[in-house]
């Protein structure tokens, strides 16, 4: 168990490996109720969530949500999260435990005063169940099961489990289908215990990290940060490019002059741990930094995350300084894995 954000987090339950192993081929648990819940209620509800939001979502329709940056009027990102419309006038935002005070206290500084802004937090819980049999494992306990089996991505439905009354989202953090359960606090236990009796193994941050590296995620203070453009991540995919939101002239000055760095994925030739900082060198010359390092179980192989400042094509040779030591690399998609839809 370590301490993060306030929380006392489990870095592992059994072994990163197993924990992987599980998410990849049934499905595991992860405890992520440290994750930052808000409710942003009312008529210009939209409104204000648009003003700040990189994301258009005046094309989201109800019960449909949507993965979203929150930029400071440099460009740079203060956080990235997920919004979902529950309806026209109520909306739920997960922020990153990190910036739980900072999203709440941003949010509130752009909201008119009819619009009411709670935080849900301490409130609430919130279950991550990812695998390829998460969503059909969920769905014997569910009050809705036809409605969970046929929802999308970023879906959202409401039911209940064990008697407690729960929002059901199609999202999650390891690239593996699956879900994300919001409810009651108290309810918290037995529906951590029911989804177990299924099935579903207990799995903490270690195995999370490795799950998210191994499918190209980015993580807040990693591959994000309030001194850097989210495009250098790649991230232009959620940033609209026809509305106006806080930091949006200076994200499209960024797109149009190009991205001082780009997130690349890096693959060494030893299974050797890099760490964040490590220099990426090619041709005698350091052209990057590493952002994240994993051991993958996936691919038996070490892998993360590095912002090249220079060009280098997927398959291109490097090198990353491992305290001292130039180990061979070589320069990879950042998607590492993709799963079989």
């Amino acid at each position: 168990m370590v301490e993060f954000a306030g929380y006392s987090m489990p870095v592992q339950y059994t072994s990163v490996l197993a924990e992987a192993s599980q998410v990849r081929n049934n499905f595991g648990l992860f405890d992520v109720s440290h994750m930052a819940r808000f409710s942003v209620v009312g008529i210009d509800a939209l409104k204000t969530l648009d003003s700040i939001a990189t994301a258009d979502l005046q094309k989201l329709s109800d019960r449909q949500g949507t993965y979203s940056l929150i930029c400071n009027p440099e460009g740079g990102t203060k956080d990235d999260v997920i919004i979902y419309r529950l309806t026209k006038n109520d909306y739920h935002v997960v922020a990153n435990a990190s910036n739980h005070q900072k999203i709440h206290d941003w949010i509130a500084g752009h909201k008119p005063s009819d619009v009411r802004l709670a935080d849900d937090t301490s409130l609430t819980f919130m279950i991550a169940v990812q695998g390829p049999n998460a969503v059909a494992s969920v769905a014997k306990v569910f009050s809705e099961p036809d409605a969970l089996l046929a929802s999308s991505m970023f879906g959202v439905c409401n039911g209940f489990i064990n008697g407690a009354k729960v929002l059901i989202a199609r999202s999650g953090y390891t690239g593996e289908d699956g879900v994300e359960i919001i409810g009651p606090a108290e309810a918290a236990v037995s529906i951590w215990e029911t989804l177990q009796k299924l099935g579903g193994a207990c799995c903490g941050l270690a195995s999370r990290d490795t799950l998210r590296v191994e499918a190209g995620l980015p993580l807040y203070g990693h591959e994000l940060s309030e001194e850097m453009s989210p495009l250098c991540a790649g991230l232009g995919w959620a940033i609209s490019k026809t509305k106006t939101f806080i930091g949006s002239e200076a994200v499209a000055s960024v797109r149009s002059v190009g991205a001082p760095s780009k997130l690349m994925g890096i693959q060494l030739e030893a299974k050797r741990l890099m760490s964040p900082g490590a220099e990426v060198i090619a041709d005698g010359n350091t052209i990057g930094l590493v952002s994240s390092g994993v051991i993958s179980p996936l691919l038996d192989a070490a892998i993360g995350f590095a912002f090249l400042t220079e060009p280098l094509a997927e398959g291109s040779k490097c090198f990353v300084n491992i305290r001292g030591n130039e180990v061979p690399a070589t320069v990879a998609n950042k998607r590492f894995y993709r799963r079989q839809k």
